[in-house]
C-alpha cells in the first residue's frame, strides 16, 4: 500500500509497505528493520516472531524514542512482557499491531512531530523448512 506523509527534512517517512517489506526515503527494505523518526534505518536482526529476545528490544531503547510502534508481522501478536522490560523501565511507550497498521500509525505520529520508532517484523521461514 502506498502511503503519503507530511514530513520535515531529515525525517524517515514510510512511503510504501507490503507483506515483503517497506520503502523508506526511496530505499526498499525486505527484512526486519527499525525506522526511527530521524537518522539511519537500522537492520533489526530478528527473522521470526518466536525468536524475539530482550536484546531486540534493547536496540529500540538505545534509540531513546518516546514511543515504539511494534509491527508484529501479518497479524497482531504480543511479545512476552519480560522482553520489553527495558522499554518500560525507561518509560518508553510501546504499541503492538500488525505491520501494515504499524506503518500507517508510525507515519501519523511522525507527522505530529513525535519521536517514534517503528520496529517492523518481516518473517522468514525457519532454516530447514520446519516451523
Amino acid at each position: 500500500m502506498k502511503l503519503q506523509a507530511d514530513r520535515m527534512e531529515g525525517q524517515n517517512a514510510i512511503s510504501r509497505h507490503g507483506p515483503g517489506g517497506v520503502i523508506v526515503n526511496r530505499v526498499e527494505y525486505t527484512h526486519s528493520v527499525l525506522v526511527p523518526w530521524q537518522g539511519n534505518v537500522l537492520d533489526w536482526p530478528v527473522h521470526r516472531f518466536d525468536a524475539l529476545e530482550e536484546s531486540h528490544f534493547e536496540m529500540l531503547a538505545a534509540l531513546e524514542p518516546e514511543l515504539v510502534i511494534f509491527g508484529s508481522g501479518a497479524r497482531i501478536r504480543f511479545a512476552r512482557p519480560g522482553l520489553m522490560r527495558c522499554l518500560t523501565d525507561r518509560r518508553i511507550g510501546l504499541e503492538t499491531m500488525d505491520t501494515a497498521a504499524a506503518c500507517r500509525t508510525y507515519n501519523v505520529l511522525l507527522a505530529e512531530g513525535r519521536s517514534v520508532v517503528a520496529a517492523l517484523l518481516f518473517e522468514r521461514p525457519a532454516e530447514g523448512g520446519t516451523g
